[in-house]
């Protein structure tokens, strides 16, 4: 089966962002905030130069202030329950990937009924793209040449003959748009075997690349 690049995951995916206080904690520091200021603004009107009293304009403006930072601390609050909530409904919502193949970067080669496919993307068009086969130890047992290519994602399948996924093979690609020469970014087919969510990214759990956010997937097969 060929990469199928027609469903790249396109949507970023995500960062949890942790409370550094607990919501008592911040209740109780909102409400010692505005006592204080509360305290120091009776404090004021009462210390006044009765010949220049503060008039109403600035009393509001000062009022309005406290509000806009106990606001500001309120909406931060509930940014924070938000983004929790999101990112255990993505992690239930990527439990369903157990199981399945993921196009992710890398660039173990993938042999299923003696092909081993690949993949790769170019961030722009090349007269030359080469694929190189690599054994575990780095040495070049096969080269494909692909020819010229657009940008863009592509895929290609290369005869492994009795070579299997155990055999540990890798792949290299290299291209040319005419003397200059650059490395496109690999990407691999992985079979996802869990999904992590401790810490503040939700990660991927593969059967070759090991732990990936889940941003990094480009594709679902």
């Amino acid at each position: 089966m060929a990469f199928d690049f027609s469903t790249i995951n396109k949507s970023s995916t995500t960062s949890a962002v942790g409370a550094s206080s607990s919501p008592a904690t911040t209740a109780a520091n909102d409400a010692g905030s505005q006592d204080r200021f509360l305290k120091l603004l009776i404090t004021q009107i009462q210390n006044q130069d009765p010949l220049s009293p503060m008039d109403n304009a600035q009393v509001t403006s000062q009022i309005a202030q406290i509000n806009t930072v106990s606001g500001i601390q309120q909406l931060n609050t509930t940014v924070q329950g938000l983004t929790g909530q999101f990112t255990q409904l993505q992690a239930l919502q990527s439990a369903n990937l157990v199981g399945r193949d993921v196009v992710v970067p890398g660039n173990v080669l993938d042999i299923n009924s003696g092909v081993g496919q690949g993949g790769f993307e170019l961030s722009s068009p090349a007269n030359a793209v080469k694929v190189d086969v690599l054994s575990p130890s780095g040495q070049v047992i096969s080269s494909l040449a692909l020819g010229a290519l657009g940008s863009g994602s592509h895929s290609f399948n290369w005869p492994a003959g009795t070579a299997t996924n155990d055999s540990g093979l890798r792949f290299r690609v290299t291209a040319t748009s005419g003397s200059v020469n650059s490395t496109p970014t690999m990407l691999m087919r992985d079979r996802v075997n869990a999904i992590n969510t401790s810490g503040k990214v939700l990660n991927l759990e593969l059967q070759n690349a090991g732990s990936v956010p889940y941003s990094s997937v480009r594709a679902l097969n």
